[in-house]
């Protein structure tokens, strides 16, 4: 695809006709919420939980930090837009335009070659399910979140909003109100998932609200990696994506969550991930923030048990009219528990990118270990990073390590590399890729075609 000096293509930037079974009216109300878990058909508890959050997002104010939010309004968005009648099963029982949506951007491919399960959320609902079997006999569960609260109510309500109540912030508020669909993640102790379970998130509507809700439980010594696709259709209007992930990682089992955002330049971002590790316990964040026009989003492992391990490796890439705000939060709570956050930030064309981070050693966490590194490549004048860095050490004979660079592409390697005939551009592109490398490889390309193609074509492709 061809692009420009100043800015790149929004490849999914296309959007479908817009046909639904359920719209609700514009703007949020009790009547909005309660008519939500009605249509779910939810239980009691569910329905209160939502109304008192709603209460909870009323009176919280806007975070007077990060981005720039004042454009966001509430009452001209849709909060729940049901697609279809039911879920199906198999590809060619799905409406045309949701199927051609999901082929254009090359899920059923990747589902075919390579996924051990797919579940992809058109607006507000899971509209497509494939689990392999073999995960069926292992005892997992993978399903969307309303299909998790109703066949596993007890394992939910155990865990739902516990880690994230919604009187965290705003947003956090604001989806346990709406929230709708999202993924249900339950492995048995033992159990190790051998294949990453994919899910895919796509907002098709005009000035629509996406509330998806994640709930990850891995029982002791399990494994399991999940990774997370999102893309969005540009639209002149603006469009909200306000997730909540709550990740469940307990004695010595491991979880990696990679996400893949490229939502389209007109979305606002803005997400809350927590994850709690046990005794011994390892959580990894894969994060990459290529598309919308805001993000604020700041993985984060809460290490609760002696020798836990938190991990946070991200990419952060701002072209034209794009703030990235993003980074990690590492919260140490007992002995021996180590946590390490690279960051790897890249502003173009006038882009906007912001490291924003939190490390914080409880007492008692004695013999812990952070280490923090975060980069910063600016690729023009007009562009901008900023690194906001938090430590708070309340705890002797720890090892804290913080390094952080800024940098601009160097003329003298620019150079080199034309002189044995590498074109400016593609000299640019290999440099870029250079410096994203050490997340990239963390990335299991092999696994998600559309993770491949987002990588490869808006940051080796984006420069030039």
């Amino acid at each position: 695809m061809q692009q420009s000096n100043l800015d790149f293509e929004y490849k999914f930037g296309f959007s479908m006709p817009q046909k639904y079974t359920f719209k609700s009216k514009k703007g949020l109300d009790e009547g909005v919420v309660k008519m939500i878990s009605q249509m779910k058909k939810e239980p009691v508890w569910m329905t209160e939980f939502r109304l008192k959050a709603y209460g909870i997002f009323k009176k919280k104010p806007m975070p007077d930090w990060g981005a720039d939010l004042s454009k966001i309004n509430f009452d001209s968005m849709y909060y729940y837009i049901k697609p279809t009648d039911k879920q199906v099963n198999s590809w060619e029982d799905l409406p045309a335009e949701i199927k051609n949506t999901y082929d254009r951007i090359g899920v059923p491919e990747a589902e075919k070659k390579f996924l051990a399960g797919v579940s992809a959320q058109y607006e507000s609902e899971v509209v497509y399910e494939s689990i392999n079997k073999e995960l069926n006999k292992q005892g997992v569960l993978f399903c969307d979140m309303d299909t998790g609260l109703k066949k596993y109510p007890h394992l939910v309500k155990k865990y739902f909003g516990t880690l994230i109540p919604p009187h965290d912030n705003k947003f956090a508020a604001l989806n346990s109100a709406t929230w709708s669909g999202g993924s249900f993640v339950y492995i048995p102790k033992g159990v190790k998932v051998k294949m990453p379970l994919q899910a895919y998130f796509r907002i098709n509507a005009e000035r629509f609200g996406q509330f998806e809700r994640t709930l990850i439980i891995a029982e002791e010594g399990a494994y399991v990696h999940y990774i997370e696709g999102c893309t969005a259709p540009i639209y002149t209007t603006q469009s909200l994506h306000s997730a909540v992930v709550e990740i469940f990682v307990h004695k010595n089992a491991r979880v990696r969550y990679t996400t893949v955002q490229n939502w389209s330049n007109n979305v606002y971002n803005l997400v809350t991930k927590r994850a709690r590790a046990d005794e011994n316990a390892i959580m990894e964040w894969v994060d990459c923030n290529i598309g919308s026009k805001v993000t604020m989003k700041y993985p984060s492992v809460y290490l609760y048990g002696e020798g836990a391990r938190g991990e946070v490796l991200s990419i952060a890439y701002a072209g034209k009219n794009q703030h990235q705000d993003a980074g990690a939060k590492m919260l140490h709570f007992a002995p021996r528990t180590s946590s390490r956050i690279i960051s790897k930030s890249i502003s173009k064309a006038g882009g906007r990118t912001s490291y924003r981070g939190l490390v914080q050693i409880m007492p008692g966490a004695k013999k812990s270990s952070v280490y923090v590194s975060c980069d910063a490549l600016i690729l023009d004048e007009k562009s901008r990073s900023d690194t906001y860095p938090y430590m708070k050490i309340k705890q002797n004979d720890v090892s804290i390590q913080h390094e952080a660079t800024v940098e601009k592409l160097g003329e003298e390697k620019l150079f080199y590399l034309t002189s044995k005939g590498i074109s400016k551009s593609d000299a640019e592109g290999l440099l870029v890729n250079g410096f994203i490398d050490p997340v990239v490889k963390e990335i299991p390309l092999e696994y998600s075609i559309e993770l491949n193609r987002l990588i490869n074509l808006e940051m080796s492709g984006s420069v030039g």
